[in-house]
């Protein structure tokens, strides 16, 4: 039996052609040849606000456009993130996608202190990033601190 997998193509250009695009498609194709069932969002071409206050986190409902992704996270069972590396990090577009989709309530709960309650365990994820530099440097001269941001509080 296959996985159910979902690729968040992250890249912030609609318009394709980028490597991001063709490691995405690769992806999706090699997946599915392997047996697996495969959803992709891509982020550039989603319309939503961004969100500019606490309490559009905390309190907002998630915009329309975002709905189709919720659901192909909650039914999959492994993740895939690519996007490309810009200024150290993850494109904003890409940031403002997760901070609307991973609001309190759908993929964490806090009660009371301490750290949150996680809600979305029990996958696994790939995260494939492009950048214009050797892994190595990145990793040993800047710390690798986008990814690992990522990983620790977001994955």
């Amino acid at each position: 039996m296959g996985k159910s997998i979902l690729i968040i193509q992250g890249h912030p250009d609609p318009h394709g052609g980028h490597l991001c695009h063709a490691l995405a498609e690769a992806y999706a194709c090699g997946a599915r040849a392997g047996g697996h069932s495969v959803e992709r969002v891509e982020v550039a071409t989603l319309d939503f606000t961004l969100m500019r206050t606490q309490a559009d986190f905390e309190t907002g409902t998630m915009p329309h456009d975002l709905l189709p992704a919720r659901d192909a996270l909650l039914a999959a069972n492994h993740v895939v993130l690519l996007f490309p590396l810009w200024l150290g990090t993850m494109p904003a577009l890409l940031k403002a996608f997760l901070e609307q989709l991973m609001r309190p309530g759908f993929a964490f709960i806090q009660a009371g202190p301490g750290f949150p309650h996680k809600l979305l365990g029990g996958r696994s994820a790939r995260v494939i990033v492009t950048m214009g530099m050797p892994a190595l440097i990145y990793r040993w001269y800047f710390f690798a601190h986008g990814v690992l941001g990522l990983e620790r509080n977001i994955l």
